[in-house]
């Protein structure tokens, strides 16, 4: 290879997977982008998104200059001049109607930039309002709130041990096309089939024969939002039939007394029908999860964004703990990262905020963003009137988008910290594009928390940024000083130290004060041992570390079946079996990302993916070829879409991808070619699931009938 081409290793932030990043440059362009063999926790696996690290950075429909808005053109505005207008803006707003009459949106991009993660609170300070939003309450809510209740800590979330486990139980995930979620983990395939090769077993419930699926030992189909009533029946077994629950080598929890009497209505007979899966099935499934050497049962999308969502959590967790599954290797297990962040962030409470319209309960300092639109929409004391977007683009990746659209077109005042001109961000007044993600360095203060090994590594920027280029956290603290300057010297002091050094030296803090650091101490892990070793440090396998994880006082689990009792009692009410019902869910591929990779060429190349797939027998009753348009409706509104037939689907489910549905207002070109349409265009903003808040994506109720040529 000649001496002026040069290798930079790094890691993929694209997903949750982390994937070691081999990158060839020349120049200051990319050459090729592969996995990097020697990285310590993806052995050299990357997925076809990789690349689109270079797409992004190199796309030239990215905004590498703050724009504002007059009518229907966009114009370049100096940074200087985009910061004292917003300052002014939004200062008016507040002196005139308040603090919470500004409110913030987080998009999913953010947990994968520890810029944003550590800094980005500084604005949320600044601006001083009750009405955060984020992705949060449209994904994993359930399981900080079921950790929270029953660890003491929302972030404190256990992981398959899968490198170890002889029986993986999958519900409602597909971590083939996800590369896990709540679970990093790359080069899933392989860990799948290590499996399987060491004699061990994959089972996955899913409305849909999935990828993860196509690859299991044995596949069930469930009916879509009907999980909670299989748990159920799951753990009316363990409970009620087995007894486990008075084993007196269970681990230390409170409540575990109480739990016969919640699934005593909930016998595997009882369920079958309403569920799709025979008794003999229930029992025998139960029976080969407590008997295997080792086993773990996870569960993800499906059934975080349902009805039930967190009762479907909750439940998860509960077998786990009750076939002494949690805390031992090849179970679900608690992971050890160098950068723990549970001491420096909140351990979640709900109930103390509310939204101001439907009255939904906050959790964390953040509202279910299915109210977003109607705390907009609705006048009175309170109402929100301006907004700032980070990274996000919840027009899409909301319940009925539709009607958020035309809620962020009312806004008297929009900010949006973006890389594109977005069906979101198209009504912001002002856009602030960061810098790439190539051009700033890279340490995963989060999924570290989540990974199924644990390592630590941190990425350099591959390129230097340009003099007119932000990077988010310079974004976020200069508009926090505009909007709340400092009036102490030390204050001041401290700010133009942040200004200057940015995450940077938090992180060393983190890492040199961590788990696997020393402090003041020589020795121990610290930025500058991770800068010398760009595959990665490998710390080690998961191990068993309760009950010094928890963070209740008295070290127990809180099991709190007092919590659940409403949701469990709302569930004796779908036991009535509704052949003729016809439920939406969504879809996952491996290529997608949201909706912000669509500007891919390479990654949205081939052939049609936004589809509605149907069971052919689903498709008989309603006339509907293989090709054809149909019209989906709900109550919310309906889209036009091509039917693919399938009998990969269970009959009675319908499954549109997420993230598609592409504005003919926003600003990247190949989006555009390939539009689709929003699933979240029929999902339904007051149908959350009660417990929680959170948005119910799976399991909507809809409509089909063909359309003419």
């Amino acid at each position: 290879m000649p001496s002026d081409i040069k290798t930079h290793y790094r890691t993929c932030n694209l997903c949750e997977a982390m994937c070691g990043l081999e990158i060839s440059h020349q120049g200051g362009k990319i050459l090729q982008i592969k996995g990097d063999k020697q990285d310590v926790f993806s052995r050299g696996h990357i997925c076809p998104k990789a690349i689109a690290l270079q797409d992004l950075h190199e796309d030239p429909d990215r905004l590498r200059t703050p724009l504002k808005r007059q009518g229907n053109e966009w114009l370049p505005i100096s940074w200087d001049a985009a910061f004292r207008e917003i300052g002014a803006k939004i200062k008016d707003i507040q002196r005139q109607q308040g603090n919470d009459a500004v409110a913030a949106y987080l998009g999913n991009p953010n947990v994968h930039n520890y810029g944003n993660m550590l800094l980005g609170k500084k604005l949320w300070q600044a601006l001083g309002s009750r009405n955060l939003f984020s992705a949060t309450s449209v994904d994993q809510l359930p399981h900080h709130i079921v950790s929270h209740l029953l660890f003491g800590h929302q972030l404190q979330i256990p992981v398959p041990d899968i490198d170890h486990t002889d029986y993986f139980f999958i519900i409602g995930a597909n971590p083939m096309a996800s590369n896990g979620s709540i679970m990093s983990v790359p080069d899933i395939k392989n860990r799948l089939k290590a499996i399987t090769a060491r004699g061990g077993k994959i089972v996955v419930l899913d409305p849909r024969r999935t990828e993860t699926a196509e690859l299991a030992t044995e596949h069930h189909f469930i009916k879509p939002a009907s999980d909670a009533l299989f748990l159920l029946a799951f753990c009316h077994v363990l409970v009620n039939e087995k007894q486990l629950h008075t084993q007196k080598d269970l681990l230390p929890c409170h409540g575990l007394h109480d739990l016969p009497e919640l699934f005593a209505d909930f016998s595997p007979e009882m369920i079958a029908a309403s569920t799709g899966i025979p008794a003999n099935n229930i029992r025998r499934l139960c029976n080969e999860f407590i008997a295997a050497p080792s086993a773990v049962m996870y569960g993800r999308m499906g059934v975080s964004v349902q009805k039930a969502g967190t009762l479907c959590q909750y439940l998860i967790m509960l077998c786990n703990i009750l076939c002494k599954r949690l805390d031992q290797t090849g179970g679900l297990m608690f992971a050890n990262p160098a950068v723990n962040l549970l001491p420096h962030s909140g351990r979640g409470s709900m109930g103390k905020h509310f939204t101001r319209v439907r009255k939904l309960a906050g959790f964390g300092g953040e509202l279910p963003v299915s109210a977003l639109a109607e705390e907009i929409l609705t006048p009175g004391t309170g109402q929100i009137k301006a907004l700032f977007s980070v990274a996000g683009n919840p027009v899409l990746s909301t319940p009925n988008g539709q009607q958020l659209d035309k809620a962020l077109a009312s806004l008297d005042y929009m900010v949006a910290i973006d890389m594109y001109i977005t069906e979101t961000s198209r009504h912001a007044h002002i856009i602030l594009p960061p810098s790439s993600p190539l051009e700033r360095d890279h340490y995963d203060v989060v999924f570290h928390n989540l990974a199924v090994r644990n390592t630590a590594k941190y990425s350099p920027a591959l390129f230097n940024k340009d003099k007119n280029t932000q990077h988010d956290w310079q974004i976020f603290l200069r508009l926090a000083k505009t909007l709340r300057p400092a009036k102490k010297i030390s204050a001041r002091i401290t700010q133009q130290l942040m200004l200057r050094n940015g995450p940077r030296l938090l992180l060393a803090s983190l890492l040199r004060f961590g788990p696997h650091g020393r402090g003041f101490k020589a020795g121990g892990l610290s930025l500058r041992k991770l800068q010398k070793e760009p595959h990665g440090i490998d710390l080690g396998p998961l191990k068993p570390c309760l009950p010094k994880a928890l963070h209740h006082k008295d070290k127990h689990i809180h099991l709190r079946p007092d919590f659940f009792q409403s949701a469990i009692s709302e569930c004796k009410t779908w036991l009535t079996h509704n052949p003729d019902e016809l439920l939406l869910i969504g879809r996952r591929h491996v290529r997608n990302n949201n909706s912000w990779l669509h500007n891919s060429q390479r990654l949205i190349k081939g052939k049609n993916r936004c589809t509605a797939q149907l069971h052919s027998q689903t498709a008989a009753i309603f006339n509907i070829h293989n090709g054809a348009h149909i019209k989906v409706s709900s109550r919310v509104g309906n889209v036009q879409i091509e039917a693919q037939i399938s009998d990969d689907i269970m009959p009675g489910v319908i499954s549109i991808p997420h993230g598609f549905g592409h504005h003919a207002g926003s600003g990247w070109q190949i989006a555009r070619e390939h539009a689709g349409v929003s699933a979240n265009d029929l999902t339904d903003e007051q149908n959350t699931d009660p417990l929680s808040g959170n948005a119910v994506l799976n399991g909507v109720p809809v409509t089909i009938s063909p359309l003419s040529a």
